[in-house]
């Protein structure tokens, strides 16, 4: 559909001169070209992750006034009109029939499985707790997508991706005293659906804007959270003060809509393997904010466990593949 490859237009493609030989030689304008697309998509990456740091703080505000059921649901309800609206002051056509199949997984993954399944866990975890487990996301979706889409990053970068996972589930294990907990094991579940949803959502902007990715995957997830908010709204305490109201709004708009159509555009841009794992620094943001809004007092190794993760980006970062 013509409307939905749009996103991909802006990829500057090298103009070929013949050489003395006879045979077709790019432009030097190609490797400029590349550069600016690439750096444009780290920074698009870079934006995603730094609106999903605050997801944590943002579920435990709103968690102070309502119940996990009503903020998960919300969130995506708030996320939907929203997106909605956007796709119809556009006038963007459906996707393509080959592409629902994406996007039910981009909904089921990061509309629903992932809110959910984090927002159980941070009733009994803490938002730095949660965030250093959240560190392995990386290495699962990079996996996901050399399974889905054939990707083959070399071997440093899954060294340096391990070196992080080895590190995340160390803290784990330590801060839960030998043995994961029921939040680890929500937290663990919460990785699968998300790296699936990450992995089908960045696959998809390669076919269209990615705002029009995760907008679509909350219409289409639409029916499902109204029912649920209007079970939750009736089922479960409503206290609307300012931190559960900003912490609602924030996760509905930064870390549900726009942080997930930054999020996508640069996975597209400069691959999924290499995207994901710009979000091992997600965990030292996290940890930062927990401090700053929460009050939170760290763990002695939360910011050691961090900074180790967040020195592998640089390792990935700059591997083949």
């Amino acid at each position: 559909m013509r409307s939905n490859d749009s996103a991909t237009a802006t990829v500057t493609i090298a103009v070929s001169t013949p050489d003395t030989a006879g045979q077709d030689t790019p432009t030097a304008a190609a490797a400029p070209a590349r550069g600016t697309l690439v750096s444009r998509g780290a920074l698009l990456a870079a934006l995603g992750v730094a609106a999903f740091s605050l997801t944590f703080p943002a579920t435990a505000w709103a968690l102070e006034g309502m119940g996990p059921w009503t903020v998960v649901m919300l969130r995506s309800v708030l996320a939907a009109v929203l997106a909605g609206g956007a796709l119809t002051v556009f006038r963007v056509r459906l996707p393509e029939r080959r592409h629902w199949t994406g996007i039910a997984v981009v909904a089921g993954g990061v509309v629903l499985g992932f809110p959910l399944l984090t927002t159980l866990a941070l009733q009994t975890s803490t938002t730095s707790h949660a965030a250093v487990v959240i560190g392995l996301l990386p290495l699962t979706t990079a996996a996901f997508s050399a399974v889905r889409t054939g990707a083959r990053p070399s071997r440093t970068f899954w060294i340096a991706s391990l070196v992080g996972a080895v590190v995340v589930i160390g803290f784990a294990v330590q801060q839960s005293g030998g043995a994961p907990g029921r939040s680890d094991l929500l937290l663990f579940a919460a990785l699968l659906v998300c790296a699936a949803g990450y992995t089908e959502g960045g696959r998809l902007a390669r076919h269209m804007p990615g705002w029009q990715v995760i907008g679509w995957a909350l219409v289409l997830a639409l029916p499902v959270t109204v029912a649920g908010a209007t079970v939750a709204l009736s089922t479960e305490p409503l206290r609307l003060t300012a931190h559960a109201i900003g912490g609602l709004l924030w996760l509905a708009t930064g870390s549900q809509f726009l942080g997930m159509v930054a999020w996508y555009r640069g996975m597209a841009a400069i691959g999924i393997h290499k995207a994901s794992q710009l979000q091992l620094a997600q965990p030292l943001l996290t940890l930062v904010w927990s401090v700053l809004l929460l009050g939170e007092q760290l763990p002695p190794a939360a910011p050691a466990a961090s900074l180790a993760v967040l020195a592998c980006i640089a390792v990935t970062q700059r591997s083949r593949g």
